[in-house]
């Protein structure tokens, strides 16, 4: 009986691999659906899983995609993309990557909105990746046309907020796996990796190791909020530090040893750091003159290659989801443009920017941007910073109407470059 039971499991697995490769061949695109609603196959995949031998039909999925040429994927592609943006208007960017562009209409009035997705496993060429305005330095602006062209960019939108004065990045900004600002009250960010990507809120989880001591970093690059946070200011601040707080003390860290110690402004070494903080937490550390910056967030996401935040999340495990009095954002409520990034469970990678407050295009609430977010297939997404700062390009322009003819001024920007 045992043996029955492991030939018969065999053979309805085999017959099950071949049916999912024939579903994708002949341009199915719910390979789980054809299974399904096909009355013997899914009586067949019933008693596989009966017998004590599932079926991973994800594993399969994965296998058979791996198996079919490089036309079946980007033809997978477009027909998908033609489905799923049925009255919009399409243009090809390169394999794999699509503009579209579509009005959708709220309480009867219009809303304009401008998106670009990307299959990776089409466009295999093609990364995404958060922009300063300048490599150089936190405290610049620029146009997002200037940030995309001046790292070959095919299509870029806004990223995260900043401070309109200095243009400093407000939240977690990390570029090939280096931090240069932490997060402001938690707020949610996106995680990039090479496989994929994640949502979450991120927390800094940070401290500067001396010997027998060790203090703990409240954030970098980043305003001081408090008399008592203990801030780093990295090269990419600027040439000097801020003052130190009431009752501090900053220390110039070069080449892991404490070089000076003083309440002034202090020049920022190119290889180190200046730490600033309340004098009671920070003398020990004077004793050795040793210090170690290590930094790490919470999720500690392993192999994560960049991260941006915004906030608030709009789409969370695939349901709408918008915290915005958690991640204290009460100000950007109400119908305004909006920017917003996603993406599905297949890992494709959705920019969005909504034009408005205007005639042919009112803006949308968060929670109608959430719902969005949703219908197009997110399983993750998050608000980016928006009103006058909304603004996608797309090969060489401009593609969405921004208050400021070509967008103002920013301070990064998330953009889709050549490997």
């Amino acid at each position: 009986m045992d043996t029955l039971v492991s030939l018969r499991s065999e053979f309805f697995s085999k017959l099950l691999e071949k049916a999912l490769y024939l579903s994708v061949i002949t341009g199915v695109v719910c390979l789980q659906g054809f299974i399904l609603t096909n009355p013997i196959l899914a009586d067949e995949l019933k008693l596989a899983q009966n017998t004590a031998m599932p079926v991973n039909i994800e594993s399969l999925k994965e296998k058979i995609m791996m198996e079919i040429s490089p036309e079946a994927r980007k033809k997978n592609f477009d027909e998908n993309i033609r489905a799923k943006y049925p009255k919009a208007v399409l243009t090809d960017v390169q394999d794999g990557v699509k503009h579209i562009r579509l009005t959708k209409y709220y309480n009867g009035k219009p809303v304009r909105i401008n998106l670009v997705e990307v299959d990776f496993k089409v466009a295999n060429n093609i990364e995404v990746v958060p922009a300063l305005s300048t490599q150089e330095k936190l405290q610049s602006r620029r146009t997002i046309t200037t940030i995309a062209k001046s790292g070959n960019a095919i299509a870029a939108i806004n990223g995260t907020y900043f401070k309109p004065q200095t243009g400093v990045p407000l939240g977690t900004l990390m570029i090939d796996g280096k931090i240069y600002t932490g997060p402001v009250y938690d707020r949610a960010a996106l995680g990039i990796f090479d496989d994929g990507f994640d949502v979450a809120r991120v927390q800094l989880n940070a401290e500067i190791i001396g010997r027998g001591v060790k203090v703990k970093v409240d954030n970098i690059n980043q305003p001081r909020m408090l008399s008592t946070y203990v801030l780093v200011y990295t090269p990419e601040w600027g040439k000097y530090s801020p003052y130190a707080p009431k009752y501090g003390m900053s220390l110039r860290v070069a080449d892991g040893q404490i070089t000076k110690a003083s309440a002034n402004p202090l020049e920022i070494p190119e290889n180190g750091y200046v730490i600033s903080g309340p004098k009671k937490l920070l003398e020990p550390l004077l004793k050795d003159k040793d210090a170690k910056l290590d930094i790490k967030t919470i999720p500690e996401w392993k192999n994560v290659k960049h991260i941006i935040s915004g906030g608030p999340y709009l789409v969370k495990n695939g349901e709408v989801f918008v915290d915005m009095t958690a991640q204290k954002l009460g100000a950007v409520g109400g119908r305004n443009p909006r920017t917003a990034v996603g993406y599905t469970s297949d890992s494709n990678l959705i920019l969005v920017a909504v034009d408005g407050r205007e005639g042919s295009s009112i803006g949308m609430t968060l929670m109608e941007l959430a719902g969005f977010m949703k219908s197009i297939g997110c399983v993750g997404a998050i608000n980016l910073d928006g009103g006058g700062s909304t603004v996608m390009y797309v090969n060489g322009k401009v593609v969405n109407n921004p208050h400021i003819k070509g967008g103002i001024p920013l301070s990064n920007a998330l953009v889709l470059s050549q490997k």
